[in-house]
């Protein structure tokens, strides 16, 4: 059941762990597929995961195939898939996100790049890992965006599929990286909603480049070569 998603999360389990994104057993990750949601197992590292150790569960979550119990988290990732458009989520405990989770209450637009995970990034109110009050948390913090942080917690994000979700982990900690670097020389400078909606603008209207004409009385270049 679900064989390959299973064999991708460890495939990114691992590259998690080979980036310093999780480390031991901490972060977790899901896949889902129709009613049906592969997750990785509680208590695994994920560099050592086998694909037969991830479980599967409905949306209701409860355990349709593994021996492994789910991870912890489980509750947070169904929440997350109720009420987006997901179909993975990767959540870790990554070193420059989890400094912010723990110092702010939202990592702001200091670079336009954020706009590829719905602007600024909010950090949900601190719960006890593996509850409901920690799903209703980063459910609310997620609303409208790819990503949020969890407070003195880690970063999750979301995605049309693993890649995606895993990208989304990545730039969502270059950009705590990049703002914990900045604080470090002086008060950062955080872009403007009139500055993103520029950015917007333009990534729906790119610049072109036409190709130069002819000059006359000269044959056309070659294309040899």
């Amino acid at each position: 059941m679900m064989k390959e998603p299973r064999e991708r999360l460890c495939e990114f389990g691992r590259r998690a762990a080979e980036l310093g994104l999780v480390i031991g057993t901490s972060g977790n990750l899901s896949v889902r597929e129709g009613d049906l949601v592969a997750v990785t197992p509680s208590g695994v590292a994920l560099d050592r995961l086998t694909p037969e150790q991830c479980p599967v569960v409905d949306v209701d979550g409860y355990l349709v195939e593994g021996e492994t119990q789910p991870s912890s988290e489980t509750p947070m990732h169904l929440a997350v898939y109720a009420t987006t458009d997901a179909r993975a989520v990767v959540h870790t405990h990554s070193v420059f996100g989890t400094v912010v989770a723990s110092t702010m209450t939202e990592l702001p637009p200091i670079h336009y790049n954020c706009l590829l995970l719905g602007g600024t990034v909010k950090v949900a109110e601190y719960a006890t890992y593996g509850t409901p009050e920690l799903a209703e948390n980063v459910r609310a913090a997620m609303a409208g965006r790819r990503a949020a942080l969890m407070a003195n917690h880690g970063g999750v994000t979301i995605g049309v599929d693993l890649e995606q979700a895993f990208e989304a982990t990545r730039l969502l900690e270059w950009l705590c990286e990049v703002y914990v670097r900045a604080r470090a020389l002086g008060e950062p400078r955080v872009l403007s909603e009139a500055e993103l909606t520029a950015v917007i603008e333009r990534a729906f209207n790119p610049p072109t480049f036409p190709r130069r004409p002819d000059v006359p009385g000269r044959a056309p270049r070659s294309s040899a070569g």
